[in-house]
């Protein structure tokens, strides 16, 4: 895991996984740095991450008072429950749907959940923090946020596109992506992560995309996207034509066992020596 900083207000901490034939998939979690510190999702729970020694990097784990969970997914969950246990002043911010999730693998501490439902708002002391529902997401449970005094937008899932390498993932902009290059990630991760969107009346659709315009953020954070800034109109845009497309449909066994024999045996010498 990696980590910088956007702006004033918000420090990426950024990771990324290779998906074989797709590229390398951004996994973020993110800091707030509002008076009432807010950590936004917490990253993935592989063996090889240590989130809180990540996120100690940025803030002291104790003086967190806000994990906003955007929804129970694995690559959201990994650190949360050993940031709840460093950060005993912190309130889990999630819905009825994610507790009750995350419930059925590993209890959670009632007197500490904080549920906010789209539409709503949470004030983190210098600022409010207003609860929506991106147009694009895989989990019932995704709230996302928009934060008026920085001007960002936390949309979870929705935005998402795989990008060339593990450092553009975790440590890139992406303004820099080539604009045909990211429109090109973001329909193929809709197809990926919101598959749904196939059968999706247009116009229906378009009325939860509207609400993003007219907040008009300059800073959009996605989970499964390096840190944008200034290309919101673009990134919308994408986003109004995963109507219709085509849901992706992964490699079945028989390429799975191609691709297996392609690989080399560990420890085994290349060909010719």
């Amino acid at each position: 895991m990696s980590t910088h900083k956007v702006g004033s207000d918000v420090t990426v901490l950024g990771d990324a996984l290779e998906v074989p034939g797709i590229g390398f998939i951004p996994v973020n979690a993110f800091v707030l740095h509002a008076r009432q510190p807010v950590v936004v999702d917490t990253g993935l729970g592989l063996p090889d991450r240590n989130f809180l020694e990540t996120l100690g990097s940025v803030i002291d784990p104790a003086d967190v008072r806000w994990i906003w969970l955007t929804h129970p997914d694995r690559d959201h969950t990994g650190g949360l429950f050993a940031l709840l246990e460093a950060a005993p002043e912190a309130r889990l911010v999630t819905t009825f749907i994610a507790a009750g999730i995350m419930s059925c693998e590993h209890p959670l501490p009632m007197d500490r959940i904080f549920l906010l439902n789209p539409g709503q708002s949470l004030d983190v002391g210098d600022r409010t923090l207003a609860a929506f529902r991106p147009p694009l997401f895989d989990n019932p449970a995704t709230v996302g946020f928009y934060d008026d005094r920085s001007r960002a937008c936390f949309s979870s899932d929705c935005f998402g596109g795989p990008m060339p390498s593990a450092e553009a993932a975790a440590d890139g902009d992406a303004a820099a992506v080539d604009a045909e290059e990211l429109r090109a990630a973001q329909l193929l991760w809709a197809a990926v992560d919101s598959p749904w969107v196939a059968l999706a009346d247009r116009d229906k659709y378009l009325a939860t995309v509207a609400p993003l315009r007219e907040m008009d953020p300059e800073l959009v954070f996605s989970t499964h996207l390096p840190a944008a800034a200034g290309i919101t109109a673009r990134l919308i845009d994408t986003a109004c034509l995963a109507p219709g497309l085509s849901p992706f449909v992964g490699p079945d066994q028989q390429a799975l066992e191609q691709m297996l024999a392609g690989f080399e045996p560990a420890g085994a010498a290349p060909a010719g020596r």
